[in-house]
């Protein structure tokens, strides 16, 4: 598991690869995630979009935004857990992702809540840490 709190709110995520939906032989390479968002904040909170920065094992970026998640833009009260899973697909072995999540509070302010770099490793491989 993988976490990052920021401003009282907790990200924790669960990387996993679906071997299922993987074809190496054609450099297709899925992994799961499935992220648990919790507030321990005293305010009423919403995610109103996400943004993922992902990065393969050749260094190659690629960057998503959008509104919510999965078709989702939960509102989480104190104490609220919310969670979902998706996935990524690369075209290399390994890879790295992290990200923000934009929260907008009851009162208008609005402010970005980090989503922990993870790695996307495939069975077998060898880990190189730089």
């Amino acid at each position: 598991m993988y976490r990052a709190i920021t401003q009282d709110i907790e990200v924790l995520v669960e990387p996993y690869y679906l071997e299922e939906q993987s074809d190496p032989d054609d450099s297709r390479y899925v992994w799961g995630y499935r992220i648990v968002i919790s507030n321990h904040s005293a305010r009423t909170v919403r995610l109103t979009h996400r943004y993922w920065h992902i990065t393969d094992q050749n260094g190659l970026v690629d960057e998503v935004t959008g509104p919510g998640v999965v078709g989702d833009q939960p509102t989480l009260a104190p104490g609220d857990t919310y969670e979902y899973s998706s996935g990524c697909p690369l075209d290399t072995p390994s890879g790295m992702m992290h990200g923000t999540y934009r929260m907008e509070a009851v009162d208008g302010s609005a402010f970005d809540v980090e989503i922990p770099a993870f790695s996307l490793d495939s069975p077998g491989m060898q880990r190189t840490l730089n």
